[in-house]
């Protein structure tokens, strides 16, 4: 094993700034070439500068997919969501704020809350649920309009003592409107108003994204914002414009890894491999999570939301979109997986410039599993959080592990984390091989002096054990 020299400088390049860079602080949050610790570096500072050669060569396969991106998002530009006609109902209803300004207490029976007569058989739900809404206290809630042209009008809300959503005086509410409906029940409550914990929240984690990473933090926030108006304005619009699912996914998703990769970590080559890294990996779930959609026969049509979708707009392809969902949910891991891999390359060749294309795989592939194991856990860990009310409805009824993963709501699961997974573990390998041959081959260029180690200032350098 030989002994760490001191990062070389670059005097071929004057420009270079690597006097600035993670690697210029000491390696001690980087790797040595055994691999054994790794920062989970994602670029803090400039990269050193390749060859002229070696720009030419990622420009030359970057810039004609940017372009192909960019025109294929102005060819299916939506323009806005298609009009529609209300259904009233699920979130397809015209709605309006409101404030509770009074709440009294009242007989559930004498406002006659329940439909279903008292059976007087409580062993069951319906019996209990329907004797407590005859003999339990209720509230009268009174609503008024905060918004909309009916601004200011008034109506009664009964909740009952069973209710999951109780109501509290000076409570903001969403009420919604269905103008079919006799006067008196034109307005109903139909959630709370919680845009203030929201955006309080969200101002605590901007403020937090600001003040650890500084500069790197605002452009993180900024390309999250872009990332999200793509998203809003192409993505979703262009899917109920009738266009295909997959092939807006894919494109929706490439602009938004373009933009985000190079905002937040510079227009660089160890920028540029890392995009690489993430295209061959999508491409890949995109052609896996194809393969298995169709020969589980996926609908995608499995809740009271997709079926509200289909409805609104059968020309939409349900299993596309649920292929489209699986690409674009795998991209911000995918992300942080090929980032991760290409500065761990950039480091350890800066940290030891004479190590070959073969020992920097070696050395950062073992930093790649250990990153893995961690990123397929909390992937798998994402996907079963956020089916764990359906999971506990299986567990509640008794049913085998089996005839679980046999339903479509959970098969969509397992295939949609599954093959996310899947791109996520190839991710690191195919990451690593691009990362380690770009920065080996740039030895040859120009730049090829900046691979001699020079010693270091204060003559407290030490010479490379031969």
């Amino acid at each position: 094993m030989t002994s760490l020299p001191q990062p070389p400088t670059t005097p071929t390049d004057p420009h270079s700034h690597t006097g600035h860079d993670h690697a210029s602080h000491g390696h001690a949050t980087g790797a040595s070439p055994g691999g054994h610790s790794h920062g989970h570096s994602h670029g803090h500072g400039p990269a050193a500068p390749v060859s002229k050669h070696l720009r030419k060569v990622i420009a030359a396969v970057l810039i004609p997919f940017a372009a192909a991106v960019f025109v294929g998002m102005a060819v299916l530009w939506p323009g806005g969501a298609p009009a529609h006609e209300r259904t009233g109902v699920g979130f397809d209803r015209q709605t309006q704020q409101g404030t509770v300004v009074a709440l009294a207490k009242v007989d559930c029976k004498s406002v006659n809350a329940s439909q279903v007569p008292p059976t007087g058989d409580t062993s069951t739900p319906e019996g209990r649920e329907a004797q407590a809404a005859q003999t339990g206290e209720c509230k009268k809630a009174t609503v008024e309009v905060a918004s909309g042209p009916d601004k200011g009008r008034a109506f009664f809300e009964i909740v009952q003592p069973g209710a999951p959503r109780q109501l509290e005086k000076g409570q903001e509410v969403v009420v919604a409107y269905a103008p079919d409906a006799p006067r008196d029940l034109q307005y109903s409550v139909v959630d709370v108003n919680r845009k203030l914990p929201l955006a309080l929240l969200a101002g605590i984690f901007a403020l937090a994204v600001v003040v650890v990473g500084r500069m790197r933090g605002v452009f993180a926030l900024v390309a999250l914002v872009v990332s999200f108006a793509i998203l809003t304005l192409f993505i979703l619009p262009a899917i109920l414009q009738g266009s295909n699912p997959l092939l807006v996914a894919v494109i929706g998703a490439s602009a938004i890894m373009l933009i985000a990769l190079y905002m937040c970590h510079g227009l660089t080559a160890r920028t540029s491999v890392a995009v690489l890294g993430t295209l061959v990996s999508l491409l890949l779930i995109g052609l896996l999570g194809s393969l298995f959609i169709d020969w589980a026969f996926l609908s995608g049509n499995t809740d009271d939301n997709t079926g509200l979708i289909h409805g609104l707009y059968p020309h939409i392809d349900m299993s596309g979109l649920l292929l489209a969902g699986v690409i674009i949910g795998s991209l911000g891991v995918l992300d942080d997986v090929t980032v991760t891999q290409t500065s761990a390359v950039w480091e350890l060749h800066q940290a030891d410039p004479a190590m070959g294309p073969r020992g920097l795989y070696r050395a950062a592939i073992r930093i790649g599993r250990d990153h893995i194991a961690s990123v397929v856990n909390t992937l798998v860990l994402a996907y079963a959080g956020a089916a764990l009310p359906l999971l506990l409805l299986f567990s509640i009824a008794n049913s085998s592990m089996g005839s679980v993963a046999n339903s479509e709501l959970v098969a969509e699961e397992i295939v949609r984390t599954l093959v996310g997974s899947i791109g996520l573990v190839a991710s690191v390998p195919v990451t690593t091989a691009l990362a380690a041959l770009v920065v080996s081959a740039d030895r040859t260029g120009p730049s090829a002096a900046a691979t001699v180690p020079q010693p270091a200032r204060g003559g407290r350098g030490r010479r490379r054990k031969r």
